[in-house]
């Protein structure tokens, strides 16, 4: 997605810049974390459950997932047991927690170039900067 987006022109309008630069940052990250998943032989109903479970909410409750029919999501479940990343709890087992802050590492670091060009005065600013957003947003439960 990232480079698809790349191909557009950057817009002229401040704000309308800033939406295209946070856009290409957040599917950059995306991509990233795509790879990343793939690499663990994580499947996009899997890394669905993994999040959901390494949050504490049970795979049936949550949005992304909850709709499917319980016997395909079951099977994806005890698919994930199988291979020992949930226990016999329903919950993410220790190999579970531990390939998805594997995961989440190895995201961050395919991130981390995207920043690269920036010197750490300049990243710094932008974290400054960034902050209220991110605060504004979390306070209205945007997550």
């Amino acid at each position: 997605m990232f480079a698809a987006l790349r191909t557009l022109p950057v817009p002229e309008d401040p704000v309308a810049r800033l939406w295209h630069a946070a856009t290409l940052l957040r599917e950059h990250r995306g991509d990233g974390h795509n790879a990343a998943l793939v690499a663990a032989g994580i499947g996009g109903t899997e890394a669905h459950v993994l999040h959901a479970l390494s949050e504490g909410t049970p795979a049936a409750k949550f949005g992304r997932v909850h709709h499917l029919p319980a016997a395909r999501l079951a099977a994806v479940v005890d698919g994930m047991r199988a291979r020992g990343l949930i226990d016999a709890s329903g919950w993410l087992s220790d190999v579970g927690r531990k390939t998805k802050m594997e995961i989440e590492s190895v995201t961050d670091a395919l991130a981390a170039s995207a920043y690269d060009s920036l010197e750490p005065t300049e990243l710094d600013q932008l974290i400054a900067d960034l902050e209220p957003i991110s605060a504004a947003l979390d306070a209205a439960g945007s997550r």
